[in-house]
């Protein structure tokens, strides 16, 4: 166990590093790649240069080894015991060579750092692209038919907009970790831009995102499960168990060993599975429109105003991965590969998204369903491939259709902060001496586009779901 001090005077020539700086949090959960809670914190104050430039993030650059400990706790904990400690210092003062200095905005604490690890950087540059398209090729996939359904053909003008928006926030997300050494997640970049109400903000942003999702995936387990299975049942000590609730703790104990590995080179084997999956279900959809004679006809229609608030939260859903992009960034072997992995990642995602939608709406047409399994013909080998992979069942389209406007209520309310607007304030925040005007514009763009797109498709969304919640009543 070590002590965190505060950085005060030093002789001259004594090493930087020997002094700690900001908690840096080594966990970042996400719905398909979590990584479990931690226990010690302790970084450098070391800054390291950054081009002026986002183009430069191609280039090959030296970016410092983080000495941190990989797994780290998001908020500090003490004791009563603890031995009289110095104040720590706030992440704003370590910031002055970049911002002009700000009152911390929480009262500094001692902390002591518990159960030190060493880092590791052992991912792939492979091994980093399966993990990043694992991350973003989830659920949503299986409604960016619904959502072209919503919004019409011009619709999926947002989708290929989210998707460059979206890549160029996390390539700012990575300028942000390497403005200071020693950030390692969200929550640290939070910290660094606007002090521990930073961090805990962005941490509750960030875990409810997560939370919302991970229950969304539980449920919708639980029904389908339940519909596979609807006599499976349990009676322990007198206490019935029916099939809804089985298959509900079922399903979590599975799902829960997944988020004890920390290590992403060993994920990354599980996020292989989870990509031959996404995989699966589209060659499925396209199998059943070419060779089962079902048909790509159906025209559709070229744009829905009144639709489109749904589809901007489906196609924000659908990249909702910034939570676990620090953590890949930190993993590689090579960080200056990162921006090429989630260009790859990005364009091959969108790649599938995009041929979703296109098969599932012309296959369907208006009567396409929030998720195109349940247009799929049962009869056929395919779509059976495709609903056992995906786990639904036409018996609970109506829950579907909530279950849908919950994803675009997730998209909307949630995605937009984390993926678009955050990013490019922290950014902001950090680098504000180094922002070219190009920069700043960009991101002051992108924050309106979240920011609108966030109220449009938070509105409609909670409308829709009380309306047909007051309409089963």
């Amino acid at each position: 166990m070590g002590l965190i001090w505060k950085c005060g005077a030093r002789p001259r020539g004594e090493d930087e590093e020997s002094c700690s700086t900001l908690p840096v949090s080594r966990q970042s959960i996400d719905m398909y790649s979590g990584l479990s809670p931690a226990t010690g914190f302790l970084g450098t104050p070391t800054l390291s240069r950054l081009s002026s430039s986002f183009f430069s993030s191609f280039r090959v650059k030296h970016t410092p080894e983080k000495t941190a400990s990989l797994i780290k706790p998001l908020l500090l904990t003490t004791t009563a015991d603890e031995q009289p400690q110095e104040e720590r210092q706030s992440s704003d003062s370590l910031l002055t060579p970049l911002l002009p200095s700000r009152k911390p905005s929480l009262e500094k604490i001692q902390e002591k750092v518990f159960h030190e690890l060493p880092s590791s950087r052992n991912s792939s540059y492979g091994q980093a692209v399966f993990n990043g398209m694992n991350v973003l090729c989830g659920v949503g996939i299986l409604s960016t038919p619904y959502a072209v359904k919503e919004g019409g053909w011009l619709g999926l003008s947002i989708l290929l907009t989210y998707a460059v928006l979206a890549w160029y926030t996390g390539i700012l997300l990575r300028h942000c970790l390497d403005s200071q050494q020693g950030l390692a997640t969200y929550p640290d970049i939070g910290q660094a831009a606007f002090g521990t109400t930073g961090r805990i903000a962005i941490s509750i942003i960030l875990y409810l995102e997560l939370y919302a999702s991970c229950v969304e995936y539980i449920i919708l387990e639980r029904d389908n499960l339940s519909s596979l299975f609807p006599n499976a049942q349990l009676n322990i000590g007198g206490t019935h168990i029916d099939s809804r609730l089985l298959f509900a703790i079922l399903t979590t104990i599975i799902v829960l060993p997944t988020t004890w590995l920390r290590d992403l080179s060993v994920l990354s084997y599980l996020s292989v599975g989870g990509v031959i999956a996404s995989v699966l279900v589209v060659l499925s959809l396209f199998w059943v429109g070419q060779f089962d004679h079902v048909g790509f006809q159906n025209k559709g229609t070229p744009l829905n105003l009144s639709g489109i608030p749904i589809a901007i939260g489906i196609y924000g859903f659908c990249y909702s991965g910034h939570a676990v992009f620090p953590n890949i960034y930190s993993s590689l072997k090579k960080p200056n590969q990162f921006p090429s992995v989630l260009f790859i990642s990005f364009v091959i995602c969108t790649v599938m998204y995009a041929a979703v939608a296109v098969m599932g709406y012309t296959m369907n047409g208006e009567s396409t369903l929030s998720q195109f399994t349940l247009n799929m013909p049962q009869n056929l080998l395919a779509s059976k491939v495709a609903v056992w992979t995906t786990l639904v069942k036409p018996k609970f389209v109506s829950l579907d259709i909530i279950s849908g406007l919950v994803m675009a209520l997730i998209g909307s309310l949630l995605t937009m902060l984390v993926t678009l607007i955050l990013p490019c304030a922290c950014f902001l925040s950090i680098l504000w001496g180094r922002v070219t005007k190009t920069q700043g514009l960009l991101c002051t763009f992108i924050i309106a586009i979240g920011a609108v797109s966030s109220i449009l498709g938070t509105t409609t969304s909670l409308s829709k779901i009380i309306g047909q919640l007051n309409a089963k009543v």
